[in-house]
Order: C-alpha cells, then sequence, then structure tokens
C-alpha cells in the first residue's frame, strides 16, 4: 500500500510536533511526505501536479494542527482547487474512488475536553463531519482519525506509543485490527534485525518475535471478541 501525507502547517519548522511526525516517516518505505507550504510558498498550487500525484497513492492522509476546528488556510485552498469536478467527483470523477481518506489532527488542548461534559462540547468525530462528507462525495473510505493531544506534555513512553500507532495508521490497511499490528510489529523486528550487529541485541529482538509469535492464537482470540 502507498500512503501520501499530505501536510499543512505555516510554521512548520518551529513545529516539535510535526518535526516528530516528519523524522518518522524519514525512510518509512511505501510514505511519501508532502509539506503544501514548502512546495507553494507562494500559494499558487499546480493544481494537474497535485491531481497527478494523487493517483499514485492508496490512502491519502490530511495532516495538520486543529486550528478553530479546522484545517490551516492552505490546506482548505488545495481542497477547493484540487478536488475539481469531472475529475475527483462528478461525471467522470473517480480520480479518488476507492482509496482512503485519513486524519492526523495535532490538538493543543487534553483529550477529555472532546468528549460529552469537557469544554469544547463537540467530539472530534463530530468536528471532522465536513471531512467524512468529503471522502463520500468522492468515494473514498474515511478512517477514523488520529487525534495527537497535547504533544508536548508527552512522555518519552508515550511518544514512543505515538510512534508506533502513527506508522501503522499511515501503513497498515487495517490498523484496528489486532492480528494486521502484530505482524506488523513483526515485519519491524525482521527489518531491525538486519541491522543489528552485537548478538545480544539480536537475541532479544528474536525474544520479541518468539513472543509475538507464540501468542498469535491469544492476539487472534482477542481479535475475535473485539469484533463481536
Amino acid at each position: 500500500m502507498q500512503t501520501l501525507v499530505i501536510v499543512s502547517h505555516p510554521e512548520i519548522e518551529a513545529s516539535n510536533s510535526q518535526q516528530f511526525l516528519k523524522e518518522a516517516v524519514a525512510n518509512q518505505e511505501g510514505v511519501s511526505y508532502h509539506h503544501l507550504e514548502s512546495a507553494y510558498p507562494d500559494g499558487q498550487i499546480d493544481i494537474k501536479a497535485e491531481q497527478n500525484l494523487l493517483k499514485d497513492f492508496d490512502r491519502i492522509i490530511f495532516q495538520f494542527p486543529f486550528y478553530w476546528y479546522s484545517a490551516p488556510s492552505m490546506l482548505k485552498k488545495w481542497i477547493d482547487e484540487v478536488m475539481e469536478e469531472g475529475v475527483t467527483f462528478g461525471t467522470g470523477g473517480n480520480l479518488l474512488e476507492g482509496k482512503d481518506l485519513g486524519l492526523v489532527l495535532v490538538i493543543g488542548v487534553a483529550e477529555k475536553e472532546y468528549q460529552v461534559g469537557g469544554r469544547e462540547h463537540f467530539t472530534i468525530s463530530q468536528l471532522t463531519t465536513p471531512y467524512q462528507a468529503l471522502a463520500n462525495k468522492l468515494g473514498m473510505t474515511f478512517l477514523t482519525p488520529l487525534s495527537i493531544f497535547q504533544f508536548y506534555y508527552l512522555s518519552d513512553k508515550e511518544q514512543k506509543i505515538l510512534l508506533v500507532d502513527y506508522l501503522q495508521y499511515l501503513t497498515l490497511k487495517d490498523f484496528s485490527s489486532l492480528h494486521s499490528r502484530a505482524h506488523w510489529f513483526m515485519d519491524q523486528l525482521d527489518k531491525l534485525e538486519g541491522r543489528v550487529s552485537e548478538e545480544a541485541d539480536k537475541f532479544s529482538l528474536q525474544s520479541i518475535q518468539d513472543f509475538i509469535e507464540d501468542n498469535q492464537l491469544e492476539l487472534d482470540e482477542m481479535q475475535l471478541h473485539l469484533d463481536k
């Protein structure tokens, strides 16, 4: 699967969260990174180039800071201009049909504020309804957004968990499946093992892989339970 991450942030170099996410995909196979403000510093979007770019990918991700319950103006402009009738919707407009549309949202307030009783009064699902409608209009499958709350307060351990969640969101066809996630971990271990020279490190990696394989039945049973 090929994934295109379309990023919009007016001051991306000053954003710790965006730099963290950018570094995470720097060498990730099957993932391409596209920062709109860097590609078009004058704000003039090459519409045909962007439409041609979209052809090559199975999953499109909009990644942005959640400003005032929406995206930065550059992404809004990109959607207005690139989502052209006869190309992405309407008669003959099937460019994005069958592809996935996902959102990676960086949010400055606590997660509890976007729940029932929270200060924001609306959930992320409610506030991203326009993107759900967009996916429907374009014949795309809308993915549950990956919301990153208060990145600057995350511990090292929480950042590592976020890294895994982020990469799985970008690369797994079914990132909600425990079975798929387990196989993803094993694939990552295989890749890492090829880069490790110390026998002790290789032993540790093999031990983790053996643990996953030994517990595959339990993972499958958990998935069956979750699917009920």
